[in-house]
């Protein structure tokens, strides 16, 4: 089940190893960005296009979803804000002669950063089955070949309809109808594999899948625990925010198996104290826990608050329920397993809980790091656990707040792309739309995976995002998706997945946010609720290239036709005027009351959440759930390490803006493994030794199953005892695919058994 990576990709022997650093951004993150702005735009596009980036009359930032203030600055980016712009906006083309030149063979031996920097797509370009090139195709044999793909399915949940956070809420509210048209809720997105972890948890126990706090409440918090989430590199406009907090006397207390530089110190380069005077220090106290240790951090929080009495009784009788039952749990829990699961002393993990047991208003923020386990939502709950018991939700400055990674995720989890969805949401799409969706639940991420592997799939279609190496296993996904009779890729760049297809491929390039659409406008909403418009400026790379909400609305028109049994709709006046879109989304998805009107006036529509604005929670017995969750945390065998895969500072996603990761010291090169410098002597290795990286899985059925992922170079880290880090995709291929978090689905990829096992000389 191996895959031997490309010559080229092996670059392990031209690692430059330094120091990580202690402080983020700066003037160096500020000169990388235009650096790397000018080499894919050149000067004057790079001004034009970066001062609209998330601005109120520009567009929206392809990268991040953390929110804006109202109040905007005139530049509204971050580094890594600034090189995804700079990738979707380049003057790079790969048009049908770059295609004539390279066989699907030679671009597989690439890897994602060679294929990335080869600029944006023009051309609508089909691989026919048995060739070994892509050759042009008209829009209207495209989009007659995939219609007719899908009409001649003996049954719609052949298909698999796949969908990444990039997807504007106009575009996904289409795709999700021209689904559940077919008859399908094979709707499988990339929260599947992020924060669905999150939206189960919160869900349970709060009755909404979404943060409560706004950014205000950022400003206004008195503790800000920062866990699993490397915001200098995955939001970095979140340093801001959390520099404002500190100016308002916040603490923050930053949990996380790595020290991560932008929650040691923070240099704003948008401020004379952060370009001249050393910037901001964030994080009042660095907890480095052990990777799966996060569940018992909350259950010792709760443990600390309930022996010191530090429990709002008053909102727990009035709000809550379950509370006795978990009290019993804590008073049970024994500090020694606490300690073990943790990697942290009993007096630091009291240290922690006092901060909180002192704070007035509490926030914690989350990311992949507390998602990607096979327990994250117990230890979700435990996060919940912990703030009901001070009434720390609905309440100015506290809540919950899981930081979303791609710039529209829940937006498009918020107008239907979900594979099990609401009855509520099917009844009110069924009455607008005039027809019956189905109501059996579809295919989640890992499940059309597994369908795809066993042949139960004829159709894939990815509407945008990069399928193959996005998803865990890498090479039974890679074997999956050649037995898929077409797969057809929603794409402005290409990627992995245009040369990991199925028996036959279409490529189907499209605008981005960058890019002008006549004179139309679509939305997003941002990590806290928050929708507002986006309109792109730039001339589009080529002439008559299509927008996500055309090549949609063509595909309904052609799919549905006259039938009075599909959705029935205006498809033609829907692709010409998006308003016609919102005007069905605002009848169809509470809370867009007055949508078109309210983006007219140029403002962000807020949407309802009922924790945040009225302590109301749409749980099974109207009330916030405390829950008893026995301790789960992974116990790693001998001679082995628990490893996490993670971004690089020069990626986003799969996107991979270079090979350098300047904060952890890292330069030329993404084939490296993090390891604690005595765990690296102990297993008796040598920093800077080439190997080869082996997991280790134990099926249901009790057989052992080994991946291999060839040629890292072992770079001695600050990591915990026991724990390994890694870079993806590159690592993909050893997270199994049944290797799940329970209740989500999302696969473990922060808890990965390994073993090292010598392959060269170390290198000099």
């Amino acid at each position: 089940m191996a895959r031997k990576p490309p010559q080229n990709d092996i670059d392990e022997t031209r690692v430059r190893v330094t120091s990580p650093k202690k402080v983020a951004v700066g003037v160096p993150a500020v000169l990388h960005a235009l650096q790397i702005a000018n080499d894919q735009m050149g000067v004057v596009r790079s001004v034009q296009t970066l001062v609209q980036v998330n601005q109120k009359d520009g567009f929206d930032c392809p990268g991040c979803a953390w929110p804006e203030e109202d109040k905007r600055h005139i530049a509204e980016f971050c580094e890594n804000g600034a090189k995804a712009v700079a990738e979707e906006a380049t003057l790079r083309r790969v048009g049908p002669e770059f295609f004539a030149e390279h066989s699907v063979e030679d671009l597989a031996g690439h890897d994602e950063w060679w294929l990335g920097q080869q600029g944006r797509l023009t051309h609508p370009m089909i691989l026919d089955e048995g060739a070994t090139h892509y050759r042009p195709i008209s829009w209207d044999d495209a989009l007659g070949l995939v219609a007719d793909a899908l009409r001649d399915l003996d049954d719609p949940n052949e298909a698999v309809f796949y969908t990444s956070g990039r997807t504007s809420n106009e575009a996904a509210f289409l795709y999700q109808l021209l689904v559940r048209g077919l008859g399908t809720n094979n709707l499988p997105d990339c929260s599947n594999m992020c924060h669905e972890s999150s939206g189960s948890a919160l869900t349970e126990t709060i009755g909404i899948g979404k943060g409560t706090v706004s950014i205000d409440d950022i400003h206004d918090a008195d503790l800000i625990i920062v866990a699993g989430q490397n915001p200098g590199t995955n939001h970095p406009r979140m340093l801001s925010a959390l520099e404002k907090a500190k100016r308002g006397g916040a603490r923050i207390i930053a949990v996380n198996p790595l020290p991560e530089a932008g929650l040691v110190r923070f240099e704003n380069p948008q401020t004379v104290r952060g370009v001249a005077f050393g910037g901001s220090k964030l994080a009042d106290e660095f907890v480095q826990i052990r990777l799966g240790g996060d569940q018992a951090l909350f259950q010792a929080i709760g443990k600390h608050l309930i022996e010191h009495g530090a429990v709002d009784h008053a909102f727990v009788r009035e709000y809550t329920s379950g509370f006795e039952a978990y009290a019993d749990a804590m008073r049970d829990a024994a500090w020694p397993d606490l300690v073990a699961a943790t990697g942290i002393p009993e007096a630091g993990l009291r240290r922690v809980a006092e901060a909180v047991r002192t704070s007035t208003a509490t926030i914690v923020c989350w990311a992949m790091g507390l998602t990607q386990h096979k327990h994250s939502v117990p230890t979700l709950r435990e996060v919940v656990n912990v703030l009901l018991l001070q009434g720390n939700i609905g309440r100015k400055g506290a809540g919950v707040c899981p930081v979303r990674g791609h710039s529209n995720v829940q937006g498009d989890r918020t107008v239907g792309i979900y594979e099990k969805p609401s009855s509520a949401f099917l009844n009110a799409l069924d009455a607008e739309f005039g027809f019956a969706a189905p109501r059996e639940h579809g295919f989640d991420t890992v499940q059309a995976i597994r369908a795809m592997r066993d042949g139960r799939v004829r159709v894939f279609v990815g509407m945008g995002g990069n399928f193959v190496s996005a998803t865990p296993d890498t090479a039974v996904v890679e074997q999956s998706m050649r037995r898929v009779d077409l797969t057809v890729q929603v794409s402005t760049k290409l990627n992995r997945s245009h040369v990991v297809t199925g028996r036959s491929a279409l490529v189907l390039p499209t605008l981005g946010r960058t890019d002008r659409d006549r004179d139309q406008r679509v939305t997003v909403e941002d990590s806290m609720g928050a929708v507002h418009a986006s309109r792109g400026r730039l001339a589009p790379p080529s002439d008559g290239l299509l927008s996500e909400v055309a090549i949609v609305a063509r595909l309904c028109a052609l799919v549905f036709g006259d039938r009075a049994d599909y959705p029935q709709a205006d498809w033609a006046a829907l692709e010409r005027d998006y308003a016609g879109i919102r005007r069905h989304i605002a009848r169809v998805v509470p809370g867009f009351d007055d949508f078109e009107e309210r983006i007219d006036r140029g403002r962000t529509l807020h949407l309802p959440n009922g924790p945040r604005d009225a302590r109301r929670f749409a749980t099974a017995d109207g009330r916030a759930r405390f829950t008893a969750n026995p301790l789960e945390y992974p116990r790693i065998p001998l001679g082995r390490l628990l490893l996490q895969t993670l971004r690089s500072h020069d990626q986003y996603n799969t996107t991979i803006y270079g090979k350098d990761d300047r904060y952890r010291g890292i330069h030329g090169g993404r084939r490296v493994v993090l390891v604690n410098p005595k765990d690296i002597v102990a297993l008796g290795f040598i920093d800077g030794e080439v190997v080869d990286l082996v997991s280790e899985w134990t099926a249901a059925d009790r057989t052992r199953e080994e991946r291999r992922a060839e040629a890292f170079r072992i770079v001695a880290y600050p990591t915990p005892r026991g724990n390994a880090a890694a870079y993806y995709p590159e690592t993909n291929v050893l997270v199994p695919l049944d290797s799940v978090a329970d209740v989500s689905g999302t696969p473990t990829s922060k808890s990965i058994v390994v073993r090292l096992e010598h392959r060269l000389p170390p290198v000099s």
